[in-house]
């Protein structure tokens, strides 16, 4: 059984930390690139971050850039995402999908909500 399950969410002021965890089970973790999407109230779902499956290349929406780190541990297949100097804008569910490196399949978390306010 697939399973991708995020963690770490929760309220947070602006410009603190949270990082956030997302453990893969049910499928071959090294084969699939891994990417943490958000989706604000009234918007639409957008990717925040991506890493490939050996965790040598990474990439970044513009706006997260410089304050969000995406890494991956193979030997846990959990991806994660360090996300610093939070703003109200971050605020959303974030979820964490899992893409195979050939296009064959993909798999989504269930999600985990960020809101940063004071």
């Amino acid at each position: 059984q697939v399973q991708l399950v995020e963690s770490g969410g929760g309220l947070v002021q602006p410009g603190g930390s949270l990082r956030l965890s997302c453990a893969a089970s049910g499928f071959t973790f090294t084969l699939y690139h891994m990417s943490w999407y958000r989706q604000a109230p009234g918007k639409e779902r957008e990717l925040v971050a991506v890493i490939d499956r050996a965790g040598g290349s990474t990439n970044y929406l513009d706006s997260v850039k410089g304050r969000f780190t995406i890494s991956r541990d193979n030997t846990k297949n959990t991806v994660y995402l360090q996300m610093n100097s939070l703003k109200p804008e971050d605020t959303a569910v974030y979820y964490c999908k899992a893409v195979h490196s050939f296009g064959r399949s993909n798999y989504w978390g269930q999600g985990t909500q960020v809101t940063v306010s004071s």
